[in-house]
């Protein structure tokens, strides 16, 4: 995903690097979901080797084993509702963290499944950036 990275993070003004934030954020949030919808099978060029998932508890480690479980979800179609997108700089520089919550909705389903996923962004030398990591949740109650 080719948005700015960490060079301009550093000669930022606070409200205008929180700006930048949220803009990254949106963008990649409008991106992943849109991606995740329409062409899933595309979804692991935005992970790394080194990135990790947790999807409702199961850790799968490196964009191969990422690959192989996006692609064996029991449904194959979807539509994600975003409600929210909260976002704050990581410890790494240039680093996004990104908590988005949301319903999604199968197929031939009546009631949408609340969600909630947070994501690491971590700048490439590129000026993009890769999920480096990523914790799924459904929200029952």
């Amino acid at each position: 995903m080719d948005l700015e990275g960490d060079e301009m993070a550093r000669t930022m003004p606070a409200d205008s690097m929180e700006q930048h934030l949220d803009e990254v954020a949106k963008a990649f949030v409008d991106h992943y979901y849109n991606m995740f919808d329409s062409s899933r099978p595309n979804l692991p060029a935005l992970y790394d080797s080194s990135s990790a998932m947790s999807f409702e508890g199961q850790k799968i480690e490196g964009a191969h084993n990422i690959s192989l479980k996006l692609a064996n979800l029991p449904f194959h179609e979807c539509k994600h509702y975003v409600s929210t997108i909260d976002c704050q700089s990581s410890g790494v520089p240039g680093g996004i963290i990104v908590f988005v919550s949301g319903s999604l909705q199968l197929p031939g389903e009546e009631h949408h499944l609340r969600f909630s996923q947070m994501f690491h962004l971590v700048p490439t030398p590129e000026g993009s950036f890769y999920v480096h990591n990523d914790i799924f949740r459904l929200n029952y109650g």
